[in-house]
């Protein structure tokens, strides 16, 4: 396998294999568990009401598409805001997300990352952010493997 010019290995093309006989089956489709428009943290007002008394899923962008279980599993009663560590402008991220754990009753944090390097990046702005606000919020990282398994 070749890297893909930018030298990161979470950047290596691949090609993941899938055993259809093994994966089930649902004539159910699962609903949105989503509660709120716009998602991006770019995008985010810090004030929206959404953040207000909320558990909040701060996830990279990928984890959602490798995750098949995401909205059961990690968006489910959350306020969500998406961001790429490593594509996004995120100089503003640590300052945006400090404000929105200082100006709302959060009650939990959980970031959700890929197993890449990179994606280590959101959860150390988070972190950096949470100390940033001043206020003591329980915090979770979930890593989520390329091959779609919670790793931890």
């Amino acid at each position: 396998m070749a890297h893909a010019g930018c030298g990161c290995p979470g950047s290596m093309a691949r090609v993941i294999e899938r055993n259809e006989a093994n994966e089930q089956e649902t004539t159910v489709k699962a609903a949105s568990e989503l509660r709120q428009w716009p998602v991006q943290l770019h995008l985010v007002p810090p004030t929206a009401p959404w953040f207000q008394d909320s558990d909040i899923l701060i996830a990279a962008d990928c984890v959602a598409f490798a995750l098949g279980s995401f909205h059961s599993d990690l968006l489910k009663g959350k306020a969500l805001a998406i961001a790429c560590p490593k594509l996004d402008d995120s100089t503003p991220y640590v300052e945006k997300l400090a404000t929105i754990f200082r100006e709302n009753e959060v009650k939990s944090i959980t970031v959700a990352i890929m197993e890449v390097p990179c994606c280590r990046g959101l959860d150390m702005m988070v972190r950096q952010a949470l100390t940033l606000s001043g206020k003591e919020i329980p915090l979770e990282t979930a890593v989520i493997g390329i091959n779609g398994e919670r790793r931890n």
